[in-house]
């Protein structure tokens, strides 16, 4: 679950004129998690991809509507094991396996899984059973 006390702010303002946002920064936890989920939309992916020295990209998308689809179906975002084969139910096993994912969204300055990056970047909670 998603913390409630904002640990810091997500600067819109260099992509805030292409939003609906009134407000220029949405609320993040500590691990940079949206505080709330309601904030997300593209723009504040592209924000938090951006703060984390990422670029979005088409394949990334895909991911990122899979994982969204899953939280809107069971209410939680996916652990690495279910996002695996929740991706290779839909786009195959070329992409639908560790490696592909582990590519496409690398661990930076902390040592996480995929299916948080993705989690994060989808506006959704951390993974219940990721560490």
């Amino acid at each position: 679950m998603a913390s409630t006390q904002i640990y810091r702010y997500l600067d819109l303002s260099p992509i805030s004129k292409k939003t609906e946002k009134v407000d220029d920064r949405v609320g993040l936890d500590p691990e940079g998690y949206l505080i709330d989920l309601d904030d997300w939309n593209p723009q504040v992916a592209k924000a938090l991809a951006r703060a984390e020295g990422r670029e979005l990209h088409e394949e990334h998308w895909e991911i990122i509507d899979i994982v969204r689809g899953f939280y809107k179906r069971f209410e939680t975002a996916p652990a690495m094991r279910p996002l695996v084969k929740t991706v290779t139910g839909t786009l195959g096993p070329e992409k639908g396996n560790s490696l592909y994912l582990m590519r496409l969204f690398p661990e930076k300055d902390v040592q996480e899984s995929p299916a948080r990056i993705v989690a994060r970047l989808a506006g959704l909670p951390k993974p219940t059973n990721c560490l």
